[in-house]
């Protein structure tokens, strides 16, 4: 089973039409989605996630319809967002208490092991922390509740290159789970640093 299969999707704006696209995330795979800005890489992703319904086509996540009245895949991804969408009064420790709210597998030990790992103090507030910081805090809590498929939305782009590095460390990691699988966008940019041709 594929983690994502998208046939013949369609989605329609006023000034902007994306598709029709057919795409395949096989299971234990990592896949790049590269384009330029206003490609229509976010609108996938939020297609994906369920955000939004195609004008046409199907999206099917983990097995199940990609729709925003079913949340249960939902569940099964982490998000990293070019940004975290988190208060910037809230703590590191709030964050924590943020994902055992959303998610019904919130792993609260693996949450503190990625803190520590990523060196983010449980005090430390969002408006305190670096984009960096950020972007780990938003990949400790997209990580900490057993996701089965992980998705980045240009969310290593303008990090610097130490950064980047820890990030691919935790991909590869997380892909050695044959049935996890990771999805990231980008620009074209990120061709040589993923290894993308």
């Amino acid at each position: 089973m594929n983690s994502i299969d998208i046939i013949g999707l369609v989605k329609s704006y006023p000034d902007f039409t994306l598709g029709p696209i057919d795409l395949h995330v096989p299971r234990g795979a990592i896949v790049g989605l590269v384009g330029e800005n206003g490609a229509g890489k976010s609108t996938t992703i939020r297609l994906i996630l369920g955000l939004l319904t195609p004008d046409a086509g199907q999206v099917n996540v983990l097995g199940e319809p990609a729709t925003p009245s079913n949340s249960a895949p939902r569940e099964r991804i982490g998000v990293v967002f070019d940004d975290i969408s988190l208060p910037s009064v809230f703590t590191v420790a709030n964050a924590a208490k943020f994902g055992q709210r959303l998610y019904r597998n919130w792993d609260e030990r693996a949450f503190g092991e990625y803190c520590q790992r990523f060196n983010l103090s449980a005090t430390k507030k969002v408006s305190e922390l670096s984009r960096g910081m950020r972007m780990k805090l938003g990949l400790a809590i997209a990580l900490s509740h057993n996701a089965e498929l992980l998705i980045f939305d240009e969310a290593t782009s303008g990090l610097d290159p130490v950064v980047r590095d820890e990030v691919l460390d935790i991909m590869l990691e997380f892909i050695q789970d044959p049935t996890h699988s990771i999805l990231f966008s980008g620009s074209s940019q990120m061709r040589v640093w993923v290894g993308v041709s």
